[in-house]
């Protein structure tokens, strides 16, 4: 990254109307390169399969399964990590990554819990739920969006952004998951 570039970050970070800035930035991005594809038939059927498959995990449940995630990256067995990563929706949203000129870092969809459904690349745990990304969106309703600060993400080893929002039920506009987008903050200045 650019010396320039890391001084703007550091910034935005210290600065309430460079992060108000950066804000419209990262709204203009969802707007023109995101809402277009963020109901698609795919990550919906895939976040209803899981609600299903999920409703009666309790939290004990849940914690296991990051427990496991975690323990996963890295090693040489991911059975846990390889049906999010693997697959149909996992490639449709690799191609959204792929068709972004390095714009989107990486992108996520949680269940109704805050647990990965499709990843495209391996996140640096499975359960969101207790995170920004997922209260502020899910937890707040149908159009609710959250934009994190810019920093290093331990996954894609890159300063971004992530934009998250709320995934809906077409049929009924109920919440039914959320997604995250990371955004190279760079390629957004």
């Amino acid at each position: 990254m650019r010396l320039p570039a890391i001084a703007l970050l550091a910034t935005m970070a210290a600065t309430p109307s460079a992060a108000s800035e950066f804000d419209s930035a990262l709204q203009a991005f969802l707007e023109t390169e995101i809402l277009g594809w963020s109901q698609a038939a795919e990550i919906v059927g895939a976040i209803q399969d899981q609600n299903v498959q999920n409703a009666t995990l309790d939290q004990a449940r849940i914690d296991a399964l990051d427990l496991t995630w975690r323990a996963e990256i890295g090693s040489g067995s991911t059975p846990t990590i390889d049906p999010v990563v693997q697959g149909p929706v996992a490639d449709f949203l690799r191609a959204r990554v792929d068709a972004s000129g390095g714009r989107i870092t990486e992108i996520f969809i949680m269940d109704l819990h805050g647990l990965n459904v499709a990843a495209s690349a391996i996140t640096s745990d499975m359960w969101q739920g207790d995170e920004a990304k997922f209260t502020e969106t899910y937890g707040i309703g149908p159009d609710a969006v959250h934009f994190s600060e810019v920093g290093l993400d331990e996954s894609t080893q890159r300063y971004q952004a992530q934009i998250s929002l709320t995934i809906v039920d077409p049929a009924t506009g109920e919440p039914i998951g959320a997604m995250t987008v990371g955004v190279d903050a760079e390629a957004l200045l």
